[in-house]
């Protein structure tokens, strides 16, 4: 098992780099929880994160973007209100349900065509990203356990199932990120999560919540 500070080792981003391009999993610091990461665009690997997690292709993982732009070019239609929440939220803890581009060679699980993407407000994942791209990423955590927010919690659970650990000391925040769906109107908030409620209503509209 191999854990190394990304805050210290100035080589630690690159060996995680490597991993990811060699289909291989981590486990990365966010803003929010720690996440265990792949290349998106590489099915076995994403087969391979879902696995480490005991979880079924029902639940596909988000993807974690280091740009603005990366967002909505990974997107078939970008609506006003995508705009508005990233301009307002990222980087930080909100994630936005939008229509995949269909052109997109990756295989993420059963989605209906949709991919959730989210910029996070870590510094260590921003260099990260920069390095490899869009990488699918979910809690560092067994399904059904709470989410890893260190990096020993998450080799606890996870194991030899990854291989690189980077460890950024206590996670961020330690609450999951607000999931937006905007693929349908109203839009509507399908996990709350760090963003209050309030704060998304403040800039966009969302669906009442007192609606059956």
């Amino acid at each position: 098992m191999d854990i190394r500070d990304c805050i210290t080792d100035s080589g630690a981003l690159d060996a995680a780099s490597v991993a990811i391009s060699n289909g291989r999993l981590i486990v990365l610091p966010t803003d929010t929880v720690y996440g265990i990461g792949a290349d998106s665009f590489n099915p076995a690997a994403v087969a391979n994160l879902l696995a480490a997690k005991g979880r079924g292709r029902q639940m596909p993982p988000p993807v974690l973007v280091g740009t603005k732009e990366t967002a909505e070019a990974l997107a078939e239609e970008f609506p006003d209100a995508a705009r508005t929440l990233i301009d307002t939220f990222w980087p930080g803890a909100l994630t936005i349900i939008v229509m995949a581009q269909p052109s997109l060679s990756w295989d993420l699980g059963e989605t209906a065509g949709t991919v959730a993407l989210r910029m996070p407000d870590s510094k260590p994942a921003l260099d990260l990203l920069q390095r490899t791209g869009p990488l699918a990423v979910s809690s560092a955590n067994k399904t059904g356990q709470p989410a890893a927010l260190t990096i020993d919690e998450a080799a606890d659970m996870l194991g030899d199932a990854v291989s690189l650990y980077l460890d950024a000391g206590k996670a961020g925040g330690g609450v999951a990120s607000t999931i937006v769906d905007l693929t349908a109107t109203p839009y509507r908030i399908v996990r709350q999560g760090a963003i209050p409620r309030e704060d998304i209503a403040a800039v966009i509209d969302l669906e009442d919540p007192g609606e059956p």
